[in-house]
């Protein structure tokens, strides 16, 4: 598997504990529903222990740096739930550039996440609003947009 194709994949990050851990965000309401910093690290640590169990899509990852992979996915997780972090990893597009990920890989993928949150009692609420600030990054996983530097 290349590097690409792991990045891509979990879409975003890991910065060593992600910038979520070092920073506080008041009274923001979906923020907390993921349990704040704490709760999307493991949100994510769960994450890549049902994608590194999911036989359909592991190879996608086998290069992959996951630290790297790990930091990036709690930064983008942290910011799309208005955390303290910016994502700073690559966009999507260019993260996946080249994987071919089938449409059965991604549903995979995506159920490898419920599943995480599940795992983790994370409110359904929460849950789906996560899952609908990733929906916009279908095209650019898959493949159907350009890549942009």
């Amino acid at each position: 598997m290349t590097t690409s194709t792991f990045k891509i994949l979990l879409i975003g990050s890991l910065l060593q504990l992600a910038g979520c851990a070092h920073y506080y965000v008041a009274e923001n309401d979906f923020y907390h529903e993921l349990g704040g910093a704490e709760g999307i690290e493991n949100i994510v640590d769960h994450f890549l222990f049902e994608i590194a169990d999911d036989k359909k899509i592991e190879h996608h990852f086998e290069d992959t740096n996951i630290d790297r992979f790990r930091e990036k996915l709690m930064e983008q997780f942290c910011y799309l739930s208005g955390g303290p972090s910016e994502y700073t990893g690559d966009s999507m597009a260019v993260s996946h550039e080249k994987m071919d990920i089938t449409e059965g890989e991604f549903n995979s993928l995506v159920e490898d996440l419920i599943r995480a949150m599940e795992s983790l009692e994370v409110p359904v609420a929460a849950q789906n609003r996560l899952l609908a600030k990733l929906v916009p990054m279908y095209d650019e996983v898959m493949g159907n947009s350009e890549v942009t530097q």
